[in-house]
């Protein structure tokens, strides 16, 4: 019998100055903590000491890129492959780039992964042509105007939270708009946010969970239920990041709790929620 299986993958960029700017871990000590931890696998640029780092402690690599021009498409998907991945998050162009452009980006793209044999994700994302909504689902209606095919994304609803100032109560109903695009997809980002913060803490002083993510938890079980509908009786993979940034990074604040120490927390209510609906 065909199941789903949904596989933690860990962003690099959560142990940024971890634990202290003076004393980062090496990379071997990161990927052996999220091994540790639980994670299937880990996200971030492909390198060959990440392929090697995988490979050790048996992790899953899902690579990222970022690029605005066609040119780098095969040099940067290549790159991804040989490190070992089959998934690639991408982040396209920028927020000046018109629709028109950002799809014959994305057709480049694609024809470039399908040769190399990669399957890249366009992440809905801050500063690129993904940026809004509209921007977005234009896009994607281009795309599937063009070729016939939905567009296979990267998701991360936090930033559409944020441009459009969100509240709980409508999370759902403004989010999960297109279920087509959310089952077609594998890659998800999951970072509590609400209306006006794209990353909210997860612990309170005392090592509870913040009422901003208990008031995040539903949507991301309404999330996780709607990719189901589209998927429960296949053997698709959902990759999905506890997507928490460094103070480096803009997302994390300087009160908020150590970034890694919070991934690890949400991860395990994400697998909570995953065994609720899937059970």
């Amino acid at each position: 019998m065909k199941k789903p299986l949904l596989k933690h993958i860990a962003n690099l960029w959560t142990f940024m100055g971890h634990p202290s700017k003076e004393n980062e871990w090496t990379l071997d000590q990161k990927l052996q903590a999220i091994q540790e931890a639980g994670f299937d696998g880990v996200c971030w640029a492909g390198s060959p000491e990440l392929r090697d780092g995988c490979r050790r402690h048996g992790l899953i690599f899902v690579g990222g890129m970022a690029s605005g021009n066609a040119a780098d498409f095969p040099r940067l998907l290549q790159e991804q492959k040989d490190c070992g991945a089959v998934h690639v998050n991408v982040q396209l162009a920028d927020d000046e780039t018109s629709t028109e452009a950002a799809l014959e980006l994305v057709l480049a793209l694609n024809r470039e992964a399908k040769r190399i044999g990669v399957l890249p994700g366009v992440e809905t994302h801050r500063g690129t042509c993904t940026e809004t909504p509209e921007k977005h689902y234009a896009l994607c209606d281009a795309y599937q105007k063009a070729t016939g095919e939905l567009l296979k994304l990267s998701i991360d609803f936090s930033h559409f939270a944020v441009v459009k100032h969100l509240v709980p109560e409508n999370f759902a109903k403004r989010l999960l708009v297109r279920p087509d695009l959310i089952q077609h997809a594998q890659q998800f980002h999951f970072r509590p946010f609400n209306g006006h913060h794209a990353q909210v803490p997860i612990t309170d002083a005392d090592g509870n969970l913040t009422q901003e993510v208990k008031d995040w938890l539903p949507f991301a079980e309404a999330l996780l239920r709607c990719w189901l509908e589209g998927n429960r009786s296949s053997d698709r993979e959902i990759f999905v990041c506890p997507e928490l940034g460094p103070i480096e990074g803009g997302y994390c604040l300087s009160t908020f709790r150590n970034s890694w120490e919070e991934a690890k927390i949400l991860r395990r209510e994400i697998e909570r929620l995953w065994q609720k609906v899937s059970g």
